[in-house]
């Protein structure tokens, strides 16, 4: 039977903004080769599989190049499309059982919040040629269980980057995120992710860095609620509110297109 994939962007209130993801519901379990090559082909940073488990669901993320053990964005798209398409009716809270644990995602107005767990962030030396590999002198140098987190002297430091990628790919973690202060009261903070090492050069918009950015930027700013922006060239907005040791991520989304994949 031809399978359902929906792409969706994510982080997003119009198409063609905020970090596409493809969503694929399946009708059985499938394995991770075949699971790899349906992401290769996608080719989105991520490409989400929802396998039906009673009234809850497996949820796995592969990136082109690898299976990643949390994502933020494809999980927003997933949700958005089980409402959307009626598996889970709009009232009920949708439950995901993935490689980081139970995931739920429930309705709100017109954001979807997701309940994540915070990845807190400890001073770090920096790997070598890191300066040189942003083109930026680093504020602080942090890492979470994922990635290296990089706070760097304001906002326009952020949007200008442009980052020597094949030097950040010898980085020894999944990615590099990169943030400021939010320069005009708009946002809390700004940021920017990257992750050559796994296959995605520049993410648009990164829920599970912000499982990172919450727990970081709290403390600094006094309070567990704050926005984020991510200075993509597409961009996006993430609600961030800190609770513990959770994170709950805020977002919208939005479909953009629909189809059926040959099996």
């Amino acid at each position: 039977m031809p399978l359902t994939i929906v792409q969706v962007d994510a982080f997003a209130d119009r198409m063609f903004s905020g970090n596409p993801a493809a969503v694929c519901l399946l009708d059985a379990p499938r394995d991770a080769t075949w699971m790899q090559a349906v992401a290769m082909e996608m080719n989105l940073s991520e490409t989400a599989f929802l396998e039906p488990r009673g009234d809850e669901w497996g949820l796995r993320w592969f990136t082109p190049a690898v299976e990643v053990a949390l994502c933020g964005h494809a999980t927003l798209a997933s949700a958005h499309v089980l409402w959307q398409d009626g598996h889970v009716p709009p009232p009920a809270e949708a439950r995901f059982h993935t490689l980081s644990g139970v995931l739920t995602a429930r309705r709100d107005g017109e954001w979807i919040s997701m309940n994540f767990p915070a990845k807190p962030s400890q001073p770090a030396a920096a790997p070598d040629g890191l300066a040189q590999a942003l083109g930026a002198e680093p504020v602080a140098i942090t890492r979470s269980h994922f990635d290296y987190l990089i706070e760097v002297d304001s906002e326009a430091v952020v949007r200008a980057l442009r980052p020597d990628l094949a030097r950040l790919a010898e980085v020894e973690a999944r990615g590099v995120i990169v943030t400021a202060r939010g320069a005009e009261g708009e946002y809390d903070f700004v940021s920017r992710f990257f992750a050559p090492r796994v296959g995605v050069p520049e993410d648009p918009v990164t829920g599970s860095a912000h499982c990172a950015l919450a727990p970081y930027w709290a403390p600094k700013l006094g309070r567990e609620q704050m926005t984020g922006y991510q200075a993509s060239a597409r961009g996006g907005v993430v609600r961030v509110r800190l609770d513990g040791d959770r994170v709950h991520l805020g977002g919208q989304a939005v479909t953009v297109l629909r189809g059926t994949l040959a099996d």
